[in-house]
């Protein structure tokens, strides 16, 4: 962990709450999550007197480190960084917020900012194609052998219910948004780097990326909350184009959600629900035919509050 000097950061012995903002975009069909400090780190910074607000002094940190342009925000989550508050002597408090953006070039971007395919930290994750069935397939004997290897028949039953219901196995369903579930049973498990546990049993191509701080469980956190959001309200709507195809908005939402949708049902969906509109023009692809496109009613969200919506999930 590199000092907090190295940082551009003054922090202060007083210093007790930091905020952190996880800022996400898609693009070209890639969920993307905005890093500093050679991808290690979610751009982050003390709360001052200086801030009006944590919203504002969040925005403020997202500016100075990364240039990166803002729109919609939402507060993500709280909690403390254990193993930091013992080494400084107080606790450290992490209020983090959750940002989706359109992802800017990156030469309008800070030197020290980077954007990030957010499946590099979770590659577990992506089950589009099979992508990542020999990933779990090399995870599993592992968490197994914790769930065997407990101290009583009660606690071995309790972790295989656990391992059970994160990784779809003896009859659950695998669900998109227990990202941050399956992360901390891995964290305790010790197959994560950051886990005191860790004992370089599995390749990072195989656990992800690692993050300082803590970020990454900061990132599955917001990785967890935005696929759940995206089942009751079009929050993609942030994330997209003003104009593009029904193609595109079905592979925009299967990259946030790691999973491959039916694309009968997912058109049928889509118009039942009311969500988007034809524009009366046409993309002009490379290759192949062209397809309408299509933008977001105006009243898209004001309709999702009153009335709720759901996209489908995998093999619907």
């Amino acid at each position: 962990m590199q000092p907090q000097a190295d940082l551009g950061l003054n922090y202060s012995k007083e210093t007790a709450t930091e905020l952190v903002a996880v800022l996400i975009a898609v693009t070209d069909f890639s969920a993307r999550v905005l890093t500093i400090q050679d991808a290690s780190l979610l751009p982050h910074g003390p709360l001052t007197p200086i801030h009006h607000s944590l919203q504002a002094g969040a925005r403020t940190w997202v500016q100075q480190q990364t240039e990166q342009p803002l729109g919609y925000m939402e507060q993500l989550y709280t909690f403390v960084d254990i193993n930091r508050s013992k080494k400084i002597g107080h606790h450290v408090v992490y209020i983090s917020y959750l940002g989706l953006v359109k992802e800017a070039d990156e030469h309008s971007l800070n030197l020290d900012a980077k954007w990030q395919d957010w499946y590099d930290y979770f590659p577990w994750e992506d089950l589009r194609q099979g992508r990542s069935q020999h990933i779990i397939e090399q995870i599993l004997p592992h968490i197994q052998n914790w769930v065997d290897s407990a101290p009583s028949t009660r606690i071995r039953h309790m972790r295989q219910q656990r391992m059970n219901l994160c990784w779809a196995r003896d009859g659950f369903t695998w669900h998109e948004e227990n990202t941050l579930l399956r992360y901390e049973l891995m964290y305790e498990v010790g197959l994560i780097p950051e886990s005191p546990f860790f004992d370089d049993r599995l390749p990072p191509s195989i656990v992800g990326k690692e993050m300082q701080n803590h970020h990454r469980r900061v990132l599955a956190t917001a990785m967890s909350r935005l696929r759940a959001k995206m089942q009751y309200r079009p929050v993609i709507f942030e994330l997209m184009p003003p104009e593009f195809t029904l193609f595109q908005l079905q592979q925009s939402i299967e990259a946030l959600n790691g999973v491959e949708l039916h694309k009968q049902n997912f058109r049928r969906l889509i118009n039942n629900q009311n969500l988007v509109e034809a524009t009366g023009k046409e993309s002009t692809p490379e290759r192949g035919r062209p397809a309408q496109l299509y933008r977001f009613k105006s009243d898209v969200l004001q309709e999702s509050l009153l009335s709720g919506y759901k996209f489908p999930t995998v093999n619907n």
